[in-house]
This record gives structure tokens, sequence and C-alpha cells, in this order.
């Protein structure tokens, strides 16, 4: 089906599940991709304790991005949300909710999620 500007049609909100061991821990992912955006939930039990937003801006490289809820000295969520916003020129909701927010540690979370984005591009 395409879209009456010779496109591909929107099909909807997209989800997916993923997870991995990252360390000595067990971490999941949940995407929501929308039509120009993207909802990211990562961490090891249900709960949502935090939620940021991060958009590009012609002004600047660097995406702006906002806590939403949660413990604003918390940018674990806003920071994560800003180099996806980067990556994928999507407007990017991320809620982090792991204890663990460590430099090298998110780093080992935003590497699994690009990990998944090159494996299913479709998706996010």
């Amino acid at each position: 089906m395409e879209a009456a500007d010779g496109g591909p049609a929107w099909s909807g909100i997209g989800l997916h599940d993923f997870s991995g061991q990252l360390g000595e821990q067990r971490v999941y992912f949940h995407a929501m991709r929308l039509r120009d955006s993207l909802f990211l939930w990562v961490g090891a039990a249900p709960a949502l304790s935090s939620l940021a937003v991060a958009m590009c801006s012609p002004r600047d490289s660097v995406p702006v991005s906002t806590s939403l809820l949660g413990d604003p000295s918390d940018t674990a969520s806003a920071c994560l949300a800003q180099r996806l916003a980067k990556k994928t020129k999507k407007q990017v909701f991320v809620s982090y909710n792991l204890q663990n927010t460590d430099s090298s540690f998110t780093l080992l979370i935003e590497n699994r999620i690009k990990e998944e984005m090159m494996a299913f591009p479709e998706k996010f």
C-alpha cells in the first residue's frame, strides 16, 4: 500500500521487545515505533520511574531534551534520548529504569540498542 505521495503508507504503531545480558544483569527493552517518534523503555523489572524526551533542532547540532517524569537530576533517560534522537532524526522518548547509571554500563545499553537497530531497522 502506498501513501498519496508515492511513499510507503504508514502501518500504525510498531512494537518490538528484546533483551540482553549486560554484565551480570539481564536488561529488557521495549520499543514502540510511532509515525515520527520512538518510545523506548529500558529496565530489569516492570517500572516507569523516569521519562525524558529529545528531538533534533534546526538551530543546534545537539538535540534538545527534557525530563518529563522522575528525578530531573538523574540524566540517564535524557542523555540516552538525545543520542538516539541524533541517530534516528526522530523525536525520542526514553524511560531508563535501571539503578546502574555508570557511563560504561549505559554505553553497553546504547550499544545493545544500536545492535538491534541494525538488525531490525524497520522496528525503529
